[in-house]
């Protein structure tokens, strides 16, 4: 088994396993999160496929199974579902332990349409940068696209965002190469602005917010639609 897929297996079991705990019952989400993570891996997929086939970024053969389809590894396609399920658990056992912990509507749609004007003019800053460039596009887009969808989940994940992040500064930590040889997967230099946080570029912070809100705004989506269609 690759390290790669090792860390991913590790970043899976918790939440797996505490999916069926009789308070939480993430498993009864599934009909709607899943089909929400494959919607959200099909856009990044492709993201990934374009800067990758581009040089923007690269994996590390030592660290994966050797598997390609179209130049990323296996553990990349399967990066895609558990680290948005894991986090999403998280999410949700947050919400259902702590129900208080969101943010009013007022200060949520400041905080949102700032941080929406403050991507679009970084990014319009650092368009030379490729990564930055895109991931500060992107960012907005989920963003503006949540709130108008679903503000409920907005709400929610600004206020525990700043938590998800300590999972994601470990995993993504050993990934970029925190605390082992070489990177399992790492960045060309003039693709990103070179500020790093241990070992992880800012940009994945960016990155991350999009890969994790999205799905859970999907999930919203889908819930409410087949809510209204069983009341109808």
């Amino acid at each position: 088994m690759s390290f790669y897929l090792i860390i991913l297996m590790i970043s899976l079991a918790g939440p797996l396993a505490l999916s069926f705990e009789k308070n939480l019952r993430l498993y009864k989400r599934w009909k709607y999160l899943l089909p929400a993570i494959f919607i959200t891996m099909l856009v990044f997929v492709i993201w990934d496929i374009i800067f990758t086939h581009r040089g923007i970024w690269y994996f590390n053969p030592v660290y994966n199974s050797g598997i390609y389809i179209f130049k990323l590894p296996l553990e990349e396609y399967l990066f895609f579902l558990i680290i948005p399920y894991a986090c999403a658990f998280s999410f949700y056992a947050l919400q259902f332990h702590f129900p208080k912990l969101k943010m009013n509507e007022r200060f949520t749609k400041v905080l949102t349409f700032l941080i929406i004007a403050l991507s679009a003019i970084a990014a319009l800053h650092y368009s030379d940068f490729t990564y930055t460039f895109v991931a500060l596009l992107v960012l907005p887009v989920v963003l503006l696209f949540s709130y108008y969808f679903a503000r409920e989940v907005v709400q929610y994940y600004l206020a525990v965002y700043p938590i998800l992040l300590i999972p994601f500064f470990i995993i993504n930590g050993i990934l970029t190469g925190t605390g082992i040889e070489q990177a399992v997967f790492d960045y060309h230099p003039q693709a990103i602005l070179g500020i790093r946080i241990f070992s992880i570029p800012i940009e994945d912070v960016l990155y991350n917010f999009s890969l994790l809100l999205l799905p859970l705004t999907l999930t919203h989506i889908f819930e409410m639609k087949f809510t209204r269609n069983k009341n109808e």
